[in-house]
């Protein structure tokens, strides 16, 4: 399957961009970050991306003898919090685009013993999967970084199993203006922090950008609606800062 946006250009931050370097670019600043990449979590979200995360592994719905995608899956924290639960008899597939990333992960599933995961390294608007293959998607942080977000989601809807859930968890608009103030007045730290822990100012630029020109919950909402996904929606988090989104794979697919 082939994008009809090849010639057209796209955002990168606040930069417009062809898709081909838009998906150079952002492999490139997660190989940057990789090592400390989940240090520097942390410390921006003060924790609170772990309990979001739980959060949607709680949503998810997942059953012994699942088979789960964790797309955009980069150091596998979904992964580690949702292969317990498929069990032996299940399996996670830990997907992403940056190979830095994975590897970042496997080792640290390796070395806690979850023996029911798969690698893949991959572009979400091509996925090399059956149709109807998984039980259940999740998405955690990554979607703003798809060069076509549109295209990914109608990927998605087609390998899923109907009926099964696709979770996405993001970045989103506060519902407040004061928070959401507040919030950029953080936002604008991480660079620096970038520089400090990771010796990497620009990625952390990049990712305040992406946030900015992300679609907010109800656009995000109607993206998914329009790949085919039925009972979509959304549940705020810090006020809207963050959200989790789900929905339903269509009971007949093309």
């Amino acid at each position: 399957m082939t994008s009809n946006t090849d010639s057209t250009s796209t955002s990168f931050g606040h930069r417009k961009v062809s898709p081909a370097e838009k998906t150079a670019l952002v492999n490139d600043v997660f190989s940057s970050v990789a090592a400390r990449y989940d240090l520097m979590n942390d410390l921006m979200s003060l924790g609170t991306h772990r309990l979001m995360k739980r959060m949607l592994i709680e949503l998810s719905g997942a059953r012994p003898g699942d088979r789960f995608l964790d797309l955009a899956g980069g150091t596998g924290d979904i992964t580690r919090l949702l292969a317990p639960i498929v069990g032996a008899e299940g399996l996670m597939v830990l997907a992403d685009r940056n190979l830095e990333m994975m590897l970042v992960g496997r080792e640290r599933l390796h070395n806690e013993g979850h023996l029911n995961v798969q690698l893949c390294q991959l572009v979400a608007e091509q996925l090399p999967f059956a149709d109807r293959e998984f039980d259940g998607v999740t998405l955690a942080f990554g979607i703003r970084n798809f060069t076509d977000k549109a295209l990914a989601l109608r990927e998605l809807a087609r390998v899923l199993k109907p009926g099964r859930p696709l979770l996405i968890l993001e970045f989103s608009k506060a519902a407040s203006p004061l928070l959401g103030a507040a919030y950029a007045g953080f936002q604008r730290l991480w660079p620096a922090m970038g520089k400090a822990v990771v010796g990497d100012a620009d990625s952390y630029r990049y990712l305040v950008e992406s946030i900015d020109v992300h679609p907010n919950q109800d656009q995000l909402k109607m993206l998914i609606e329009d790949a085919g996904f039925t009972d979509v929606s959304y549940h705020n988090l810090v006020g809207g800062i963050a959200a989790i989104h789900r929905a339903t794979a269509p009971l007949l697919q093309g």
